[in-house]
């Protein structure tokens, strides 16, 4: 059935952002200092002379974070934007960028069989299972513009964990444990604290429910596996 103009219209304003989420973008564009913070003993202070424990694959992994990193924060500079066509095509790249992300974590993983304690092997496939749970549930609710966001949200909200987990160790000293415990605090804290906000504005809070459950899953199987 053909769609009259003003319904045509209407669907496009059901993918605009909640207003009181206006400054999300912003918020988003804290990840680059904090993931270049994370990684900068490890990779970034090396540059350009890397070491023999930094390859092609680290690098490839690299690029294709920082890509999934910037289609986060793009995003919703676009819907504020009304680049509703843009939004859409950097959405669908996104369905190839993702699947990338997700295979450039199999080397670190072969890595971790073959030189480290197999338990490390919490760390990619615990954060990579989160990844996919939450960018599989955004895209499944993509024509549902508020629990589409809040999804994307708690993907993002995942970069915290490999972030924080090197902050804590090789900037300020902090033991491996107390780092993780403070890693779940703050997304805990973010999201509590998003409920509210969303509860205080009437909005579709029930997503970061779901959320908050995935990391409370993945805290228990970090505390069997690893402590």
């Amino acid at each position: 059935m053909w769609k009259r103009p003003w319904q045509i219209i209407g669907d496009l304003n059901k993918i605009t952002l909640d207003k009181s989420y206006r400054y999300l973008g912003y918020f988003l564009i804290l990840l680059i200092p904090l993931i270049f913070a994370g990684f900068y003993i490890s990779y970034f202070r090396t540059f350009p002379y890397f070491d023999e424990n930094i390859n092609a694959f680290t690098h490839l992994h690299a690029f294709i974070a920082s890509i999934w990193v910037l289609i986060l924060i793009v995003q919703p500079f676009l819907i504020f934007n009304k680049k509703f066509t843009v939004h859409r095509k950097v959405g669908k790249l996104s369905y190839i960028i993702f699947p990338l992300l997700i295979l450039s974590f199999i080397p670190q993983i072969v890595k971790i069989v073959r030189t480290e304690d197999i338990a490390n092997l919490f760390f990619p496939l615990g954060d990579g299972t989160l990844l996919i749970i939450f960018y599989t549930l955004a895209i499944y609710n993509r024509k549902n513009s508020a629990r589409h966001m809040r999804y994307i949200i708690a993907s993002a909200m995942v970069l915290l964990g490999p972030t924080i987990g090197r902050i804590g160790p090789k900037l300020l000293g902090w033991t491996d444990l107390f780092t993780q415990n403070f890693q779940y605090a703050i997304i805990y804290s973010i999201l509590i604290s998003l409920i509210f906000y969303d509860i205080k504005n009437k909005r579709h809070f029930q997503p970061y429910l779901i959320v908050i459950s995935g990391f409370v899953i993945h805290q228990l199987v970090y505390y069997l596996v690893l402590t």
